[in-house]
């Protein structure tokens, strides 16, 4: 598209025109006192998404530099940081074709989780590629309208098979006595599951991953959502309530206390 207008007024067409064609990737982070939990993991996540997408390869360094200067620029040490990776020459009718890759860094103010315990609505969806955490996120946010209608907090997402799998933007643990179990399904593995997996490990706790029906969540005790914006519980998942959530999410914070914040 050569020539785009919104609300009657021209905007960038490059720009705004890759975002109609919604191909690329991206990682969203908190950033506390210049510092951040888990980069080397978000990092990860993007090399791994701009080879899958666009066959080549991101420079830390120069990451690493606009993301200060995003930050600097906006005066703040304490931050809500997402980081797309896509490309303003991308082709769909050539998805082969060769193309630079572009970064776009949007900073906002910090996060917070949700200040009660939450409840969820089952709902039978599983995300397209999720290995990749991609910019098709109609189905999350659609799904998530569909579960506040009928009067819960998010939608849990349960697969074809009815295993249970993830949030809409966030990864579920239970408890089971004194095992923190993960659902074992196609699913995106974020970056706070697997800082919370490492944690438990140096602790030494009991930790599982296993496939999960939807029907067998009476038989555990607890649940907490959980993505790099933080921790919180789960109170309810359909019909099935949760007595044991606060303990889980205490053992959950002790364990990601144990990730330090690096300096980026």
């Amino acid at each position: 598209m050569s020539h785009l207008t919104c609300n009657g007024e021209p905007v960038d067409a490059a720009l705004v025109g890759a975002a109609l064609v919604n191909y690329g990737h991206f990682t969203s982070l908190q950033v506390r006192g210049g510092a951040a939990q888990g980069w080397a993991l978000h990092l990860r996540r993007l090399q791994q998404g701009t080879r899958e997408l666009f066959d080549a390869e991101l420079d830390e360094a120069r990451l690493l530099g606009w993301l200060r200067q995003a930050l600097e620029r906006c005066g703040r040490e304490d931050a809500s940081v997402r980081i797309t990776v896509f490309s303003r020459a991308f082709d769909f009718r050539q998805p082969l074709r060769a193309v630079p890759v572009d970064v776009l860094i949007g900073i906002a103010a910090p996060a917070t989780v949700p200040a009660a315990a939450c409840a969820v609505l089952p709902v039978r969806y599983q995300r397209a590629w999720p290995q990749l955490k991609h910019v098709g996120t109609f189905p999350l946010f659609q799904y998530r309208r569909q579960a506040m209608r009928e009067g819960f907090d998010d939608a849990l997402f349960v697969d074809a098979a009815g295993r249970v799998g993830e949030g809409s933007t966030w990864n579920i643990a239970l408890l089971a006595g004194d095992e923190v179990v993960w659902p074992q399904a196609e699913a995106l593995r974020g970056t706070a599951e697997q800082l919370l997996v490492a944690g438990l490990e140096r602790q030494g706790l009991a930790q599982s991953r296993r496939e999960i029906p939807l029907e067998a969540l009476p038989g555990f005790s607890g649940a907490v959502a959980c993505n790099a914006t933080g921790l919180w519980p789960l109170a309810r998942i359909g019909g099935c309530r949760f007595a044991d959530s606060q303990a889980l999410l205490e053992r959950l914070r002790q364990a990601l206390a144990l990730e330090p914040w690096r300096p980026l």
